[in-house]
């Protein structure tokens, strides 16, 4: 039988706060909810999803470094980190598999500050504006990409 294909989830800082959040920006749903979503839809694409959240850059950091020992692709909301984070873009690039980056918000159409990701230039695409469905179109397009073999390059 062949080997499930792996994909790394992470969420950034405050999505823990999902659901209370500003709900007006970020919907209701909470980061558990989210989290079931993504793992339903793994199983219909035939992908194992490990999902992670965490409001600290460094482990964020660790886990992309760590990522390629165990997976073939990165879906990413890098929250707040997309417009402050080097660290985390150098450690996308160090990984060297499919990182797809994706915001529930679009961030283009918010303060001038979020419209600057520092993961754009290196992931294969960025999904933003969709609400909830970013993180499924995400996942959709991180096995896209780890079955061609697209690299963020």
């Amino acid at each position: 039988m062949a080997k499930k294909k792996r994909i790394l989830v992470l969420h950034g800082p405050n999505l823990n706060l999902l659901g209370k959040r500003q709900p007006e920006i970020y919907g209701r749903l909470t980061l558990a909810e989210i989290n079931r979503k993504i793992t339903d839809l793994a199983g219909e694409l035939g992908v194992e999803v490990e999902i992670r959240q965490s409001n600290s850059e460094g482990e964020l950091v660790s886990w992309v470094q760590e990522a390629p020992k165990r997976f073939g692709a990165i879906v990413i909301n890098p929250a707040a980190y997309t417009h402050t984070s080097i660290a985390l873009r150098d450690a996308a690039i160090a990984a060297e598999i499919p990182l797809v980056e994706i915001h529930i918000s679009n961030i283009h159409k918010r303060e001038d500050f979020r419209r600057h990701s520092f993961l754009a230039g290196v992931a294969v695409g960025q999904i933003t504006g969709f609400g909830i469905q970013s993180y499924l179109l995400g996942l959709r397009a991180a096995v896209e990409s780890y079955n061609s073999g697209e690299l963020n390059l």
